[in-house]
């Protein structure tokens, strides 16, 4: 299970993500879009060391070095870029929004975020066009992990695992709630009840 940063800050929001680490967090995307190279440094810095190789760089990946990050996500603009960097011992991720750009990747990316599954909470009115339950059934790519985003909450956390999907990946779920460590919590609770 994966759990990717608001966009723009939040109340207590390294707190939280320490707390999420504490709680069993395995991956942790920072893409927070706005950041500069300082900001994005400044942010990684209150992070525990502990944790950073957890984090999963979105942007100014030339500083994931200098923070012992060695995972690094690509958009689907910068995609072409992942080539120079797949010799340097980094692990590396993407986003695609169709099974065919999906069963198209380089399998040096361990794993892609195919959204929206459901209709976003985090982005008003965004929702996929076509079925990608039934697009999933046409997947020839099993080298890369595919992982669910988009509208991704507990009461369907079950029928994305059940139906293909490798993993998934929250943000409105986990930031839009009151309580988002007790939501993670429960998430990652139906996550492993699947996995038994």
């Amino acid at each position: 299970m994966i759990v990717i940063t608001n966009p723009s800050a939040i109340a207590n929001e390294i707190n939280l993500i320490h707390s999420l680490f504490e709680e069993g967090l395995g991956l942790f995307h920072v893409r927070k879009p706005e950041f500069s190279e300082i900001e994005m440094a400044k942010f990684i810095h209150q992070i525990k060391q502990e944790f950073r190789s957890k984090l999963v760089l979105h942007n100014h990946h030339q500083i994931a070095a200098d923070f012992g990050i060695d995972r690094i996500h690509f958009s689907e603009k910068e995609r072409k870029k992942a080539s120079e960097i797949s010799s340097e011992n980094k692990i590396i991720s993407t986003s695609v929004h169709s099974i065919e750009a999906f069963n198209a990747l380089n399998p040096n990316f361990e794993y892609a975020f195919l959204s929206p599954v459901f209709k976003s909470i985090s982005k008003q009115n965004y929702a996929s066009e076509t079925d990608l339950f039934e697009a999933l059934k046409s997947r020839t790519n099993f080298k890369t992990k595919i992982v669910a985003l988009g509208g991704i909450h507990p009461e369907n956390i079950q029928k994305v695992l059940k139906n293909g999907f490798d993993d998934i990946a929250l943000l409105g779920a986990i930031w839009n709630h009151k309580n988002p460590v007790t939501q993670f919590k429960l998430c990652q609770k139906i996550v492993h009840t699947h996995s038994l």
